[in-house]
């Protein structure tokens, strides 16, 4: 692995505090202590089930549809909501999850024996699982966080999640664990900090999806699809 070498660092920070006026900071800055924080308060004291009526409410202004099972129900939805975009190839991230709900024999038995072709993300593959994205009707990732005030959820991506299983296929599914509901933005970039204060790895990557692909950037004529998958579905499990 190649190794770059910096150069004449000092004197390009220097020159860059000269041409601002000032000399150069030698200590961090001291994070500022705001009077008021409007962002803590929205949607704060809402309940779990609560933030479930918000989610759906906004879904419903995306374009979403929302599936609410049980974790011994998901197995169902899952195939239901499939064959509601016409079948196959699927491609999903390869996470452990789908085994602790049940999911493994959904993919490795019953869908083959359907004849509907699945594709389990495998960074061995290189640039055959971006191919297959590409080539899939339907792409599956699970949410690590989700935002009930805008109906969007967060991915985390790594070399067992590729970006382009949720953007690449023409339709997609998220399965959102109830427990992954938060108020907004606010919690999640919170939580994403706190995982760096504990030592965690946070992702290259982290991907915020508001349903389906849409774009009104040409006189404001609103079009789905140009951009990703032109249909998405919220499958909410209820885990708590």
């Amino acid at each position: 692995m190649m190794t770059g070498t910096i150069q004449n660092r000092e004197s390009f920070l220097n020159n860059i505090a000269g041409q601002l006026g000032r000399e150069r900071l030698k200590a961090p800055l001291k994070k500022p202590e705001w009077k008021y924080n409007p962002q803590d308060k929205v949607l704060t004291d809402a309940t779990a089930d609560e933030l479930v009526e918000v989610l759906k409410t906004h879904c419903e202004k995306i374009n979403t549809t929302v599936v609410t099972t049980t974790q011994a129900g998901l197995t169902v939805a899952l195939n239901e909501a499939v064959k509601n975009y016409g079948g196959g190839p699927v491609v999903s991230w390869k996470d452990e999850r789908f085994t602790q709900w049940g999911l493994k024999d959904l993919f490795a038995n019953e869908w083959p024996n359907q004849g509907l072709e699945y594709h389990e993300w495998d960074y061995n593959a290189g640039d055959e699982n971006i191919k297959l994205a590409e080539q899939a009707n339907v792409g599956i990732t699970i949410s690590e966080v989700t935002l009930a005030e805008s109906a969007t959820v967060v991915l985390f991506s790594s070399k067992d999640r590729g970006r382009t299983v949720s953007f690449l296929p023409k339709t997609y599914i998220a399965l959102v664990p109830k427990s992954s509901i938060v108020p907004r933005m606010t919690q999640a970039a919170r939580k994403m900090r706190e995982m760096h204060k504990d030592g965690q790895t946070v992702p290259a990557c982290v991907n915020f999806i508001s349903g389906p692909s849409n774009s009104a950037d040409i006189e404001l004529q609103l079009v789905v699809g140009v951009h990703g998958p032109f249909k998405a579905t919220y499958i909410l499990i209820d885990d708590l």
